[in-house]
């Protein structure tokens, strides 16, 4: 039975890599052939069926997932945009939700209770999808900033709802009052709960001073600031995602370089490996839902799901637009500090509304039984309702919204705004390297250091300033493709001489591995400092 099971993870692993490479052939998401992949895994003879256990992604998924687009994000940029990231986290989700509640209560009949918890399941957009597919199409920053905010935050509004909704449904009665006050305290104490985590994981990392301690503890720290506050009856995102942005804003100067440069290759691969997964497992429930589909009318199931993918993109545009303009309109000061963005920013936010594993996690989430014994409302029908949004929301946006894009001329302004970005970086680089001379000038002046010693490090500051470009235009930027890939092939024969070395005997693997991995930090140094927007 185990031995099965490792067999299904080691073909969806390959499913997994095998995708990726189609994907990036064709330059199409990932994230939709992913899905496309499990649906059609599912239904291969003789594949076992694969669950997706609710517990397994908001317990175990979720945190790492959300903490770790917390510390990649900037802390700052969250801030300025914390207007209106709010309206969207909150707003728009219980917009949502109290839409799609009237609507199919009123044209489909179900209880306002189970719409609305329906509701708390199907408002909140996706991080994960929308953004991959955002950032190959050189949007705004302004723009992805708000998507990632959003996708961090809606997450904590949605679940919240969606335990008010359920608890109405098992106990029969629902206080809006209480229900308000409730949401604010859990709101409150877990930005305070994740606030000490991070100090506290900061600390013991600093103490620690060992990388793989260090990268364990990384590990811990967003399922610490998770489960305590879900066990209690918060929702835990609120509290991973004020976790994970302190230890963003923070965290630089307490890390050490060895575990910053493990901990990029680290929770890169752990972040690829969850995201993959989760779309195969999601897109494997397909199986499991036609099964259950023969019993269940199908007219119903495409009504509902039709009812439901009207209202969640009917009702994302009705609040962006008013959300996005209506507060300069009644604010001079807002309008004067935040100019009202073109027409064309809202529309795209409008229209990533990708929902996610999160959604379908917690329709399988619901409890097959009310504490009388009876069966739970319209279970299996709110399960094909989540997975039909899901469905139709990735592959639909995933494959209209960079035509959109282009339509509406946004990454125009994102590639703009990609060169201003660039030339703030060259000039940064430019005046740390100034003050690391000044540094070193002062220390001349302090201490006795030989002339040999000078040399080298003004030697090493000459290196790197001559590697900054001059300008960023498209003659400058052949120059400097042409020298980064000439630089590649020398490394590429340095490091081939250092393996004949070896196979002849005259070094040993520990001397070989410290070679290689100087030339390996420097051809990362190179894909590091390569401006990957190309010639504009």
């Amino acid at each position: 039975m185990i031995a099965a099971k490792f067999q299904t993870f080691l073909i969806l692993l390959a499913v997994l890599a095998g995708t990726a490479l189609v994907a990036r052939r064709f330059n199409i998401a990932p994230a939709i052939l992913l899905m496309l992949s499990g649906v059609g895994l599912a239904f291969v003879p003789g594949m076992p069926p694969v669950e997706l256990p609710p517990e397994l992604v908001l317990l175990m998924v979720l945190p790492p997932l959300i903490y770790s687009a917390s510390v990649a994000m900037s802390w700052r940029e969250f801030r300025n945009n914390l207007r209106p990231i709010v309206l969207l986290a909150v707003g728009a989700v219980i917009f949502t939700a109290a839409l799609v509640a009237a609507a199919t209560h009123y044209l489909i009949g179900l209880p306002l209770t189970v719409g609305f918890l329906l509701g708390a399941i199907v408002a909140p957009p996706d991080v994960v999808a929308p953004l991959a597919i955002a950032r190959r199409l050189n949007m705004p920053r302004r723009l992805l900033v708000i998507l990632e905010g959003e996708g961090l935050a809606n997450d904590a509004t949605a679940l919240i709802l969606y335990r008010f909704a359920l608890a109405a449904i098992m106990v029969g009665h629902f206080s809006l009052p209480l229900a308000a006050g409730e949401f604010l305290l859990i709101v409150a104490s877990e930005i305070a709960f994740g606030i000490g985590v991070g100090w506290l994981s900061l600390r013991f990392r600093k103490w620690s001073r060992d990388s793989q301690v260090e990268l364990t503890l990384s590990l811990i720290t967003p399922y610490v600031s998770y489960w305590l506050p879900e066990h209690v009856g918060g929702s835990g995102v609120i509290a991973t995602v004020a976790c994970g942005l302190y230890v963003s804003w923070n965290g630089p100067l307490l890390i050490s370089s060895a575990t910053r440069l493990q901990g990029i290759f680290f929770w890169d691969l752990i972040i690829y490996l969850i995201e993959g997964l989760l779309f195969l497992l999601t897109g494997f429930q397909m199986r499991a839902l036609y099964e259950k589909s023969k019993a269940f009318p199908l007219d119903d199931i495409l009504i509902a799901t039709a009812v439901v993918l009207t209202i969640i993109v009917t009702a994302r545009f009705a609040w962006l637009y008013p959300a996005t303009y209506l507060p300069r309109i009644l604010s001079k000061s807002l309008r004067e500090r935040d100019p009202s963005p073109p027409w064309q920013w809202p529309f795209v936010l409008a229209f990533t509304g990708v929902r996610g594993a999160v959604s379908l996690a917690a329709a399988l989430a619901l409890p097959f039984t009310l504490p009388g014994g009876e069966a739970f409302p319209y279970r299996d029908l709110i399960l094909f309702v989540a997975f039909g949004v899901i469905f139709v929301t990735l592959i639909g946006v995933g494959l209209t919204l960079p035509p959109v894009v282009r339509w509406l001329g946004v990454a125009e302004a994102g590639r703009h705004e990609h060169v201003s970005e660039h030339e703030a970086e060259i000039a940064a680089r430019r005046q740390a390297l100034d003050a690391a001379l000044k540094s070193l000038d002062a220390l001349t002046a302090e201490k006795e250091i030989s002339d040999e010693v000078m040399r080298l490090l003004r030697a090493r500051h000459e290196i790197r300033v001559n590697q900054l470009p001059d300008s960023l235009d498209p003659a400058h930027h052949d120059v400097s493709a042409a020298g980064t890939a000439l630089t590649r092939n020398l490394i590429d024969a340095e490091r081939k001489f250092i393996h004949d070395l070896l196979r002849d005997g005259q070094i040993t693997d520990e001397t070989r591995r410290r070679i290689e991995r100087d030339l390996d930090l420097e051809e990362a140094s190179l894909a590091n400092r390569e401006y990957r927007g190309g010639p504009l």
